[in-house]
């Protein structure tokens, strides 16, 4: 079995993590850390293995091959079974040992959050009751003080923290209206606001600028780093705007059919010619 050292400041230390789907490899042999109070981008063009990488970190997927760490502590790990070890075409086989599989729900509990590509609020709830189902998630009550109302100061104190969440994202007024009715913006506002409300130590954005215009954008820019300072959580970032990318994150990994292909600051991944190339192809005049 392997044994790994971590820096102190490590909050997510991928690990040779292999997921493969029959014979497709979606992410080869990934490699990624995140420190306390960082913000990194994960970047890649379509198709590269990027929400797949997230959604092993976040228990969807059991990777097919490697671990997962959390602030120190091993929290997924898989290796090749039954059919698959033939199939199998990544590295490191045979390095790990033990299945550690985790829901998603036991990966938000353990301090993990994530928001999606696509909103998904429950959009036929208020903007109140949609992150106070996130708080309710670490509520200490049960079956026997919920029927004696024996849990009243627990849920007056979520409720008020609620609120307190809601002003701080500009959000308090809107709070008795369906979150479907907010515009676009708003609506990504309340889906980071609710993840915010699980009391976590690690963000993961899936393409939180996907639809927004320009103002919208510099705003989401604005919520990031007043995330990063005022509630001490690192930030893992799935993102194509560029421009947002490059003001925001001190480390880019870039992924490429799977592969990390570059890996370092923005002006680095910004003159990095493997990474141009992956963007914007190389023409047949510029091969020859």
């Amino acid at each position: 079995m392997k044994n790994t050292e971590l820096p102190k400041d490590s909050v997510l230390h991928i690990e040779n993590v292999v997921m493969q789907f029959g014979g497709v490899v979606a992410v080869n042999n990934l490699n990624l850390d995140i420190n306390k109070n960082e913000i990194v981008a994960l970047i890649g063009p379509n198709g590269a293995g990027k929400t797949t990488a997230f959604n092993v970190v976040t228990g969807v997927y059991a990777p097919t091959n490697g671990c997962v760490y959390f602030n120190g502590e091993k929290i997924i790990e898989n290796y090749p079974k039954g059919k698959m070890k033939k199939l199998y075409m990544g590295e490191h086989k045979g390095e790990y040992t033990s299945t550690i599989a985790p829901s998603p729900d036991k990966i938000t509990k353990m301090g993990i959050a994530r928001t999606f590509q696509n909103i998904r609020l429950f959009k036929e709830l208020s903007v109140f009751e949609n992150v106070l189902i996130a708080k309710h998630m670490r509520a200490k009550s049960n079956i026997f003080t919920a029927t004696f109302r024996l849990n009243l100061q627990e849920e007056r104190r979520q409720r008020a923290e609620v609120e307190e969440l809601l002003r701080r994202f500009g959000l308090y007024e809107f709070r008795g209206e369906k979150a479907s009715s907010l515009p676009y913006g708003e609506q990504r506002r309340l889906e980071i606001a609710r993840a915010l409300a699980t009391d976590m130590k690690l963000l993961l954005l899936d393409e939180p600028a996907a639809g927004m215009n320009p103002t919208e954008t510099e705003e989401l820019l604005e919520i990031i780093n007043y995330i990063r300072k005022e509630f001490k959580v690192s930030v893992l970032l799935i993102e194509h705007d560029m421009s947002l990318v490059m003001k925001i994150c001190e480390r880019i990994q870039v992924l490429d059919f799977g592969t990390t292909i570059a890996s370092g600051t923005p002006e680095q991944i910004a003159n990095d010619p493997h990474v141009i190339e992956a963007y914007l192809g190389v023409s047949d005049d510029a091969e020859n």
